[in-house]
């Protein structure tokens, strides 16, 4: 793949040309040349677009899209096309399918369905066998056939010995382990955020202290074990507080936040729309904000749209008998954009990849061309022609978002919006 991509600001503070309006020239899926004008000579494809940024390409850490078992909510290959389309080069694909993803022939078979692909499918394997959260699943030899990580999506391990076991086990082949941050004894039914709201509302609340509980114990055994932790999707105000001390003691341990919990709070349910049912809940606004000031300080590593395609029949339904989730990769940076700079939104979606063991790739001559385009500047009302998914449960569906997505240069490919 050869082509010129014309006048583009280039946002990437490891690039040698951060902030500059410059020409790429892009070779056999390599950036041949940067330089303020490039004349071509060889007739290449060109990419010329309004207001063009280009950054390098995003990461989203936990995106599931139902393939094998749950097609009808979303495929493999749709689901790339999605992530490319919103601006991801690079995404970690959860277990949650049908079966779920816990042994080696399972890896190679969801990396075989994303060959071809712009984006890169990094897929994370099981935690336990069929994710049944008893027996710990073959971790090592998924880890040898691509894993990148191992997670019950969702699914809290709820034996803190099993944990232990399995940060132990891991740690020989520097494998990462993941833990869903819920104490289900204490979350019982609850199904929104347990606070003034839920009560209005006459809801069942999942408390903050089920989260917290198991952060808290989630700590204590990465003390123990001196292991490797990834705790996501964190929504508590106290969280953010005791993943900050456990960082100020030098543990392994890394975290994420989901875009959606860094702009809505539950006073959004006051219409029983289960677009906002979603795990974790939506919090307060003190949580809101103490999860903002986690990732202005390092605290939170990452962000992640959580994308989550639930079909119709999952959704519209009673409140209370809805499934949780909400897709997010087509919303992320403009949801991210109402939050934080373009500079700091660009930030927060290029991090991550190191932690999963992901080559990056400055925009600098003689680098791997992975690229994100597009235009920060644009304000729009986000609506379900901007859906590109198979389900349509966006929670933000009617919200005011900033910056609009072209696609990506990646793989030795061309993923454009408007193609």
């Amino acid at each position: 793949m050869n082509t010129l991509i014309k006048s583009a600001t280039i946002v990437d503070s490891k690039s040698d040309f951060h902030n500059e309006k410059v020409d790429i020239l892009i070779e056999r899926g390599r950036i041949s040349k940067i330089s303020k004008r490039i004349t071509n000579q060889n007739n290449y494809r060109e990419i010329r677009l309004d207001n063009l940024h280009v950054s390098r390409g995003w990461f989203d850490s936990s995106v599931s899209f139902g393939e094998p078992g749950f097609e009808e909510r979303e495929t493999i290959s749709n689901g790339l096309k999605t992530a490319a389309r919103s601006g991801f080069t690079a995404v970690a694909l959860n277990s949650n399918t049908h079966p779920v993803v816990d042994s080696n022939p399972d890896i190679t078979f969801i990396q075989s369905k994303s060959a071809g692909h712009a984006t890169n499918l990094y897929p994370i394997g099981a935690l336990t066998r069929a994710g049944n959260g008893v027996d710990l699943a073959e971790l090592f030899d998924m880890q040898s056939a691509g894993a990148v990580a191992f997670y019950d999506y969702k699914q809290p391990i709820e034996n803190p010995n099993l944990l232990k076991i399995a940060l132990q086990y891991a740690s020989n082949f520097n494998g990462l382990v993941l833990s869903f941050p819920q104490e289900n004894k204490i979350s019982g039914l609850g199904v929104v955020n347990e606070h003034i709201n839920s009560t209005k509302l006459g809801l069942k609340g999942n408390p903050a202290l089920a989260e917290e509980l198991q952060v808290a114990r989630d700590l204590f055994l990465l003390e123990y074990t001196e292991g490797k932790l990834h705790i996501p999707t964190i929504s508590t105000a106290k969280s953010v507080q005791l993943i900050r001390e456990a960082k100020s003691k030098k543990m392994d341990v890394t975290c994420s936040v989901a875009i959606h919990n860094l702009v809505l709070t539950d006073d959004e349910l006051a219409d029983f729309n289960t677009n906002f049912k979603v795990l974790p809940p939506l919090r307060t606004n003190e949580d809101l904000e103490a999860l903002i000031e986690g990732l202005k300080d390092g605290t939170i590593d990452m962000v992640t749209s959580d994308h989550n395609p639930i079909d119709i029949e999952g959704k519209k339904v009673e409140f209370e008998y809805a499934k949780y989730g909400t897709i997010g990769l087509e919303s992320a940076f403009g949801a991210l954009q109402t939050v934080f700079t373009t500079k700091k939104a660009i930030a927060l979606l290029t991090k991550g990849k190191e932690r999963f063991g992901i080559e990056l790739n400055p925009i600098n001559e003689g680098e791997r061309a992975e690229l994100t385009l597009f235009n920060p500047d644009v304000n729009y009302n986000f609506t379900s022609s901007d859906i590109l998914s198979k389900s349509n449960n966006s929670i933000f569906l009617g919200h005011r978002l900033k910056g609009k997505v072209y696609g990506i240069v990646a793989n030795n490919k061309i993923s454009l919006s408007n193609e």
